[in-house]
């Protein structure tokens, strides 16, 4: 079996399967093996999903980079597709933070992108892939997040006062400190109904709109 069936075989999917279903296979194992989903005290089970964890990212980073084709089965190079960045600083002071506020990212792919200190007050991010973003500190105040996803995304003391969060995905985010009041979270997902999978220690949820619906009050 070569390297590729192999990654297939991880995701429960047959060789040639195309990138939607590698990405639908992806999220679903991924939802299922989130080591924030098995009890902190259970150190043996916390290993295992962490391990199965890197297996799926594995699998599905290596699938993604290479676009088979289902007749010959020939590895081809993926093409690029366009993908909207925010603009590169060209200061050299570490104090200065860029202002994208209002800036037009909707759709974008920035994930992993390290955004911290960045002020995106009003910024239209609705749709954006900001999976494994690091957010720390962003200025979000208005923004548009309406269906981002947010997965594993760090928020830590970001201000989100007012931000639309609608059918945002949040699962594995981490909101520790960060200002959520009067923050809009309509069906925003953030675990299932037995476990809350996103952190929110020490966050203020003070007038936020719950994704039930209810206001936090």
């Amino acid at each position: 079996m070569n390297d590729l069936d192999q990654c297939y075989r991880v995701l429960g999917l047959e060789p040639g399967a195309s990138l939607e279903e590698v990405s639908q296979a992806y999220k679903d194992l991924a939802f299922i093996w989130h080591p924030d989903r098995v009890p902190k005290e259970n150190p043996r089970l916390q290993q295992k999903a962490e391990e199965k964890l890197k297996e799926i990212n594995h699998a599905r980073d290596r699938l993604r980079s290479t676009q088979v084709n289902p007749k010959n089965r020939n590895p081809q190079p993926t093409q690029p597709s366009p993908r909207p960045e925010p603009p590169r600083t060209h200061s050299h002071s570490n104090t200065h933070q860029q202002d994208l506020s209002g800036c037009d990212f909707s759709g974008a792919n920035l994930k992993e992108k390290d955004l911290s200190g960045r002020n995106l007050s009003n910024a239209n991010l609705s749709n954006a892939n900001l999976s494994d973003a690091f957010l720390h500190q962003v200025n979000l105040q208005g923004a548009n997040l309406y269906k981002a996803n947010l997965f594993r995304a760090n928020l830590l003391r970001a201000n989100l006062r007012n931000a639309c969060l609608q059918e945002a995905n949040l699962i594995g985010a981490d909101l520790s400190g960060a200002d959520l009041s009067g923050a809009d979270l309509r069906g925003a997902k953030i675990g299932t109904i037995e476990k809350l999978m996103v952190k929110l220690t020490g966050a203020n949820l003070s007038g936020a709109i719950l994704p039930n619906g209810t206001i936090h009050f």
